[in-house]
């Protein structure tokens, strides 16, 4: 039986492993939009308790740097990462499962006329549903982008993830598709327009459709893991001791705070961007609904274009990419701030561009920087700390926006002051992640990288 990891990753195999995140963006739609939308606005749930519970991936962030750290060092039936991948999505294709029986009988009970208290159960089984959901991405996360680690060459890394990035993207876009279609409009269901069985039979199919999903894109990405490889792991430091290096060296450091700063900033528009064009200009929701529509398509466009030029051009780097993607993105805010401050509506169709082709261009620059900045033989740990920090920093952005739309509103008493302040905040962070990209250096790492593993071998060689 062959062991060798394959490392030469086709274009073929490259578009059938981005496969798994067009699941991932579907799964996303269905949580976060579908299921949020029932809840809230049909169910007349609270939007804060909503909130928490598809919120909860932020709070388990950190469980994939575990997960992925083990992975690194142990296998699983001879699989270092397939075991966590599979286990992670299937829970969550069961959680799917759950959430869509216990949404129906909400329903159910909404459509009885009376509103009886929702029995104890039913909430447990959606705390339950979504802690399921919430850990399946945490330990299927890191782990998947460790097997692209793995399965491309280092030439190759960029390319591959900036594929399968941009299938998440197009998830997002065939979602709200394909949920119209699985959840059809019914004038005989009642006032929700749509019955409990409906409901329920969109959850199955989807739940059914994404396992299908998950499971052909990855079947014979890796190979068995090779033993003398997993021994050389077991040796490794400490979680604590990996990490430690990204203090130690400088370049790490700064990307640590490039990324950081980058996510956080970038996604502060996030849950005002729509509001500010309703209250700011009094669009209808028929137009704004329509804003994620152009962003992403963009960010589709951007994205292939990124990949092509790399393909092309081959002194194009990764930090170099992301020097345009974040150029690009402080354009977009730039025209919103404007916008907001001098009401110019205007405005709003172009920083809607450069916002889309921005996070697509800077989205495939990171996440290759993101596989860049990973030592081999640890990039799972690595790679399982870098989503963890994007993770909770698109959280606190989201957040963010809104929190310092409402606070600067108390401040100024302007609705469109306060939009304004939300993007010229987003403005100034943005400019200090592209300073801070500006400090990190590969073969400074390089230089950092080869220091720490001499320094642990002459560790290693004094223990003995």
């Amino acid at each position: 039986m062959k062991t060798a990891q394959k490392t030469d990753l086709s274009l073929a195999s490259n578009f059938k492993i981005a496969l798994f995140h067009l699941g991932s963006g579907l799964a996303d739609v269905l949580t976060t939009g579908v299921w949020n939308r029932i809840m809230v606005a049909d169910l007349g749930f609270s939007a804060a308790f909503v909130g928490l519970l598809t919120g909860l991936r932020y709070f388990l962030a950190p469980i994939g740097v575990l997960t992925g750290r083990y992975s690194d060092r142990h296998s699983v039936g001879g699989y270092k990462r397939l075991f966590w991948i599979f286990l992670g999505r299937a829970m969550m294709a069961v959680s799917t499962v759950s959430l869509g029986f216990t949404t129906a009988e909400l329903i159910r009970l909404a459509q009885g006329g009376a509103s009886p208290p929702t029995p104890p159960l039913l909430w447990l089984a959606l705390i339950v549903s979504f802690l399921l959901f919430s850990l399946g991405v945490a330990i299927s996360g890191s782990t998947f982008l460790a097997l692209i680690y793995d399965r491309a060459a280092a030439h190759q890394r960029g390319r591959a993830v900036g594929i399968v990035w941009t299938f998440l993207l197009i998830g997002f876009a065939l979602g709200g598709v394909i949920f119209s279609v699985l959840l059809p409009s019914d004038e005989a269901a009642g006032a929700l327009g749509y019955s409990a069985d409906s409901a329920l039979f969109m959850f199955l199919v989807t739940a059914a459709g994404l396992a299908l999903i998950w499971m052909i894109s990855l079947l014979g990405e890796e190979r068995r893991a090779q033993p003398s490889a997993l021994a050389a792991a077991a040796t490794q430091r400490s979680l604590r001791g990996d990490l430690a290096l990204v203090w130690r060296s400088r370049s790490l450091r700064f990307f640590f705070y490039y990324l950081t700063l980058s996510m956080l900033f970038s996604f502060l528009q996030d849950t005002v961007l729509e509001p500010f064009a309703g209250e700011v200009f009094s669009l209808e929701a028929s137009v704004t609904n329509r804003f994620a529509a152009y962003w992403g398509f963009t960010a589709i466009v951007g994205s292939f274009a990124s990949i092509g030029l790399m393909r092309r051009v081959q002194s194009l780097t990764q930090s170099a990419l992301c020097q345009v993607g974040i150029a690009v993105l402080l354009l977009a805010y730039g025209c919103f701030a404007v916008s907001a401050l001098a009401e110019l509506r205007g405005l709003l169709s172009p920083g809607l561009i450069f916002l889309g082709l921005g996070l697509g261009v800077w989205n495939i620059g990171t996440l290759g920087m993101m596989m860049d900045m990973s030592p081999a033989g640890r990039a799972g740990t690595f790679l399982g700390f870098w989503t963890f920090c994007v993770t909770i920093a698109r959280g606190a952005g989201v957040t963010g926006g809104g929190v310092l739309r409402d606070l600067a509103l108390a401040l100024s008493g302007d609705i469109a002051v306060a939009y304004g302040a939300v993007f010229c905040v987003g403005f100034g962070g943005l400019l200090l992640a592209w300073l801070a990209l500006r400090q990190v250096n590969r073969s400074e790492y390089q230089a950092d990288l080869s220091a720490d593993e001499q320094r642990q071998a002459l560790f290693a060689h004094s223990l003995d």
